[in-house]
């Protein structure tokens, strides 16, 4: 997911979203140390259900356990970000695994759906060229000592629309006949919207770090 505004890497000064409550400065990096909180638990558990998911779409072709794994995976999606805010649970480890677990599910799908013949290859390619470049970015950042840029509204935006989309497009291949057909241009609708988001959004990552590269050469002349 793109990010915008970008900070020095310093002892203290953390770049990490989530809305946590504010905590004194002492206990600041207990808090964002922590491990075991409720949302790094459900990021674990999105995480270890990538390969039964695999498993269960290409194995047995048991599309309605996959689909309701996919859809459940997309709800504590949803669900841990809120209790993180609800509870002040941000941790430095949820906010590497929450988008992690994101891109594995994605590509996950992406892969067993193009094996499976429910969307095309170059649908693939194109999402996951989108994170490739957007890896070779967030190098580019590390290695000029920069952080992270808080998450962007638009990768947001992008994720929330091809989290509908795969389970419509699973839905629609497991009813079939009429019900499939109504259900598929929904399904390809937020398949179209999400794509679009993703390579829009990820043009403006790249815009952001050449700016940065920029403005960090001219400092240093």
């Amino acid at each position: 997911m793109p990010y915008i505004g970008v900070v020095r890497t310093e002892p203290g000064n953390d770049t990490t979203d989530g809305g946590s409550a504010a905590v004194p400065a002492a206990d600041e990096a207990a808090v964002l140390d922590r491990v075991w909180t409720v949302p790094n638990i459900l990021s674990f558990a999105r995480l270890v259900g990538v390969p039964v998911y695999l498993w269960l779409i290409l194995g047995p072709h048991a599309d309605t356990a996959a689909l309701v794994l996919l859809v459940a995976s997309g709800f504590s999606d949803y669900l841990d970000g809120k209790i993180a805010r609800w509870l002040g649970q941000t941790s430095k480890l949820g906010v590497m695994l929450d988008p992690a677990a994101d891109r594995l599910y994605i590509v996950a799908t992406l892969v067993s759906f193009a094996i499976r013949d429910i969307i095309p290859w170059w649908l693939v390619g194109i999402l996951l060229a989108r994170d490739v470049v957007l890896g070779g970015c967030q190098l580019i950042l590390r290695r000029r000592g920069y952080g992270l840029f808080p998450v962007h509204y638009l990768g947001k935006a992008a994720t929330f629309n091809l989290m509908y989309a795969f389970p419509l497009l699973m839905f629609a291949d497991v009813l079939g006949g009429t019900g499939g057909d109504v259900v598929r241009p929904i399904a390809w609708a937020f398949t179209i919207w999400g794509t679009a988001l993703y390579v829009w959004s990820a043009a403006l990552y790249v815009w952001q770090v050449g700016g940065v590269v920029r403005a960090d050469r001219a400092h240093k002349r």
